[in-house]
C-alpha cells in the first residue's frame, strides 16, 4: 500500500511541475489581436536586426485580417529625418503575422 501511495504522489507531483511547461510550449489560448501582431512583428524584426539601422523609418500597415493571420506591408516613411520624398512610402516588405501561434513568415513579391 506505501509504494502505491508513493508512486501515485510521484506521479501528481510531476504532473503538477511538468503542467506549466507544456502550457506555455502549446499554442496561444488567447489568439493575437492586430495590435498585438504588429507589435509581435517589430519585435522580431528588431531582434533579428533584419531592419537594424532604419527601425524608426519604417510603418507597418495591415493589408488583410483573416480568422488565420493578419498580413502586413512594410513601408519606408520619408520625411526630413528619415531622407527620400515625402510623398512616396514604397512597400519594402510584406509579411504574415498567424494569430494562433504568433509566428511570422515574409512574403515573396510579386
Amino acid at each position: 500500500m506505501n509504494d502505491l501511495f508513493r508512486s501515485i504522489t510521484a506521479a501528481v507531483i510531476a504532473v503538477v511541475l511538468v503542467s506549466p511547461i507544456v502550457a506555455q510550449a502549446g499554442p496561444r489560448s488567447h489568439p493575437l489581436d492586430e495590435d498585438s501582431a504588429v507589435d509581435l512583428l517589430r519585435r522580431a524584426l528588431k531582434r533579428d536586426r533584419v531592419y537594424a539601422n532604419r527601425m524608426d523609418c519604417l510603418s507597418y500597415d495591415t493589408e488583410e485580417t483573416t480568422d488565420a493571420y493578419f498580413q502586413f506591408v512594410i513601408r519606408e516613411i520619408h520625411n526630413a529625418k528619415c531622407g527620400g520624398a515625402p510623398e512616396v512610402m514604397p512597400a519594402i516588405a510584406r509579411y504574415r503575422v498567424y494569430r494562433a501561434s504568433g509566428k511570422n513568415r515574409t512574403l515573396e513579391s510579386d
